[in-house]
């Protein structure tokens, strides 16, 4: 029962903002926020790990002191599960997963922010919260060893032992990995074929899919929904939201 359970909701019959993903959230001209306020089911923010603290940005170069993963991300989710009583949504049946992407060593950076978010109970004991780490992940095989509050985004391509594989929350890929697809028009059946012979092999694992480097077009999340993509990549917040909305 478990396991019908887990596959179908990997995959949706009809997508809601739940299916939404707020690539590089950071970069939003109101990071959170915006995403946020339209339920997105999955927001991403980029770390690096910089004398002691946790600063987000997409590049080095870009790092600002004051940009810490604790003020733009942590504080407010923690203030809104408060808010919330226990949940992350006022709508307690919505949930979110708050994906870090490592972009230093995953050892010193995970290590950081696991002692970091001990500091957020409210976050870590929240049933309606998931925090998934991707990026420069530490080994596969040392991922049993983290607290149950840390979950892995998994890479789409690879095999994980049965251990690693119960980790991990959702497996991604970049999209130009599997078709060539400029967006504009369909795509063609043997680059269909492709993906949809990989995003079948995660649902029969149980997980959901997420496709990075996808054109961010209406046409893309058309084929993407209907080739049963569980979280559309999107930089477009309202845009995304609105087209699934209608």
């Amino acid at each position: 029962m478990l396991l019908i359970s887990t596959v179908s909701v990997a995959q949706p019959i009809s997508y809601t903002a739940a299916n939404a993903h707020s690539h590089n959230d950071y970069e939003q001209r109101v990071p959170l926020t915006t995403a946020y306020n339209e339920m997105f089911g999955s927001i991403e923010a980029d770390i690096f790990w910089q004398n002691g603290e946790l600063l987000v940005a997409h590049k080095k170069e870009e790092l600002v002191t004051h940009r810490t993963l604790e003020d733009l991300y942590l504080k407010p989710l923690k203030a809104y599960v408060e808010k919330n009583k226990g949940y992350i949504y006022a709508d307690t049946s919505r949930s979110l997963q708050f994906m870090i992407d490592l972009k230093t060593n995953g050892d010193t950076t995970l290590g950081t922010l696991v002692e970091l978010l001990q500091k957020y109970p409210a976050l870590t004991n929240c049933a309606t919260l998931k925090i998934a780490i991707s990026g420069n992940r530490p080994n596969a095989n040392t991922w049993a060893s983290y607290p149950r509050f840390i979950w892995f985004d998994g890479e789409l391509q690879l095999e994980y032992s049965t251990e690693a594989l119960a980790r991990i929350v959702m497996l991604s890929a970049e999209f130009k990995k599997y078709t060539s697809w400029n967006g504009k028009g369909e795509l063609l059946p043997a680059q269909r074929d492709t993906l949809q012979q990989a995003i079948s092999r995660a649902h029969t694992l149980g997980k959901p899919v997420r496709f990075w480097g996808a054109p961010d077009t209406k046409n893309t999340w058309q084929q993407l929904m209907s080739l049963k993509v569980d979280y559309i990549n999107t930089d477009k917040i309202k845009a995304l939201s609105a087209f699934i909305r209608h």
